[in-house]
């Protein structure tokens, strides 16, 4: 893989303004596919889950999958959009080997959902994403190429393809051109699909795993001089599979466009794929348009025509707007503007949200994932929410600080026993022998070593100069490593040096 040169993220803002798009693809939960019967449940063995239908086989007959309608209506009702009375699926051509039937059912120019928005928030500022279009379409198939070093069809000694996933009902949530973001370009994109996620997950229509590919992301950016008046060629990122992809990949894109650009050349539009072990990306394949799929209108499938009164009926089922929801619970929490601001930016309201349900107070919810977890997910490179800690987890924890049993220090290595799969906290607590000591006899065994290694302080003490004690209760702590009751410490230390 040949090194590119890039411009730095500062000089690349010095000279060019960027442009954002993002495709978001969410793989509903339906139990059946789009278009068929065949079951949806994900890690099946290879081409089990599979029919004439979804195979494209002659004579197959396509069926609406209508819990599929409802869950599409239901987005882009979520996202402030139009939806459509009368909508029709069309044939999108083109040849790939997980493509079964050759064409892939989609919508086209009638989508079923139109015209939306959503407001994020990053760094105290709002952003309007304006949402062109969401609309119904089916997964692939999934190609799993084999040999070579990268995964990547280049270089493999050949390819396998599971067509399990092919029919599987997906919603493309299409975004307009985002302009205006500057330096929060990447941060303003992260937030988008975290936001989003977020609301998918709350309506029930998706699991929205990114690990999984149940959620997925195609970052389109562009570059154009600043001041100008029209956008610049884009380029298509496609597949990013994690939030802190898609942020690297807008910071990526951006200072490969301005290093091609400042050298004199031309950004060709394209498809690119991202690395996640190396954080850059390579070309795909050139980026077609849509005349070159020579879309036309599926003749086997009728008309989606949603009632108004069907419509409403699903808006009633709507789960709260984001934005008021996390008014709702700052308010509720007694966050500051700053540390609700953090949460959000963390990606770890949810987590702190469910960690309060499961009996945990605010502040320690907030405590634990944006300072301990979130360095652990940094230090692996992985979201928060990745990082193999549960909100029942982190409460149960606090529960042990609260109730005496561990300190904070201690609880640090709880959780290196809960991301290591040793069980549940309490079972760490007592297979690592992690308990807080409390008992008198080897505390003030503990405490006379202290004294008697440390005269000076001890003397202090005597003095009438308590704040000295904080020294020995220090040397007692790193005698039982930690595991010292601090309070029952100090008390032992005044008591003898009275």
């Amino acid at each position: 893989m040949s090194t590119v040169t890039l411009r730095s993220f500062e000089e690349t803002l010095e000279k060019y303004d960027p442009a954002l798009g993002l495709e978001v693809h969410v793989e509903l939960n339906t139990e059946s596919k789009m278009f068929c019967g065949c079951p949806t449940e994900f890690g099946a063995e290879p081409n089990t889950q599979v029919c004439p239908t979804c195979l494209g086989l002659p004579g197959a007959m396509p069926v609406v999958n209508r819990k599929a309608v409802e869950s599409a209506i239901r987005i882009g009702l979520a996202l402030n959009c139009q939806i459509a009375e009368w909508c029709r699926f069309a044939r999108k051509n083109y040849f790939y080997p997980d493509m079964p039937k050759n064409f892939q059912t989609s919508q086209y120019d009638e989508p079923i959902a139109f015209d939306g928005w959503m407001d994020v928030e990053v760094g105290g500022e709002t952003y309007r994403v304006e949402i062109e279009r969401a609309h119904m379409e089916e997964d692939t198939g999934k190609s799993l190429h084999v040999g070579g070093a990268t995964g990547r069809i280049h270089g493999a000694d050949h390819s396998l393809v599971d067509y399990n996933r092919a029919g599987i009902p997906l919603i493309e949530i299409v975004t307009r051109p985002i302009v205006g973001a500057g330096a929060k370009a990447p941060e303003v994109a992260k937030a988008y699909v975290a936001q989003l996620r977020q609301l998918i997950i709350a309506l029930g229509v998706s699991d929205a795993r990114m690990d999984q590919g149940s959620i997925r992301a195609d970052v389109n950016l562009s570059l154009a001089p600043t001041g100008a008046d029209r956008l610049g060629t884009r380029t298509e990122t496609k597949n990013v599979n994690s939030l802190r992809s898609v942020e690297r990949a807008v910071r990526y894109e951006m200072q490969r466009h301005a290093a091609i650009l400042d050298a004199g050349g031309t950004i060709l539009q394209e498809t690119r794929h991202w690395h996640e072990d190396t954080g850059i990306t390579t070309s795909g394949r050139e980026k077609s348009d849509a005349e070159d799929y020579r879309y036309f209108p599926e003749p086997d499938l009728v008309p989606v025509a949603p009632t108004r009164e069907w419509v409403e009926e699903l808006r009633a089922t709507l789960p709260e707007n984001p934005t008021q929801k996390r008014a709702r619970l700052q308010a509720e929490w007694g966050f500051t503007d700053l540390e609700m601001r953090d949460t959000v930016g963390a990606g770890a309201l949810a987590l702190v949200e469910e960690t309060i349900a499961a009996g945990a107070t605010p502040q320690a919810a907030r405590k634990w994932w944006l300072s301990e977890l979130a360095r652990r997910a940094n230090d692996a490179g992985v979201e928060v929410a990745e990082v193999g800690v549960t909100p029942a987890q982190v409460a149960e924890v606090q529960r042990l600080v609260d109730a005496g049993t561990i300190n904070d220090k201690l609880a640090r290595q709880v959780f290196d026993g809960l991301i290591a799969g040793e069980g549940t906290p309490e079972e760490i607590v007592a297979s690592r022998g992690l308990a807080v000591v409390s008992d008198d006899g080897a505390l003030g065994a503990a405490v006379d070593k202290a004294i008697e290694a440390n005269p000076d302080v001890a003397q202090k003490i005597r003095d009438g100069k308590v704040a000295a004690a904080g020294a020995l209760i220090g040397s007692v702590m790193k005698e039982m490593r930690g595991q010292a009751d601090a309070g029952r410490v100090r008390e032992l230390i005044l008591e003898k040096l009275s």
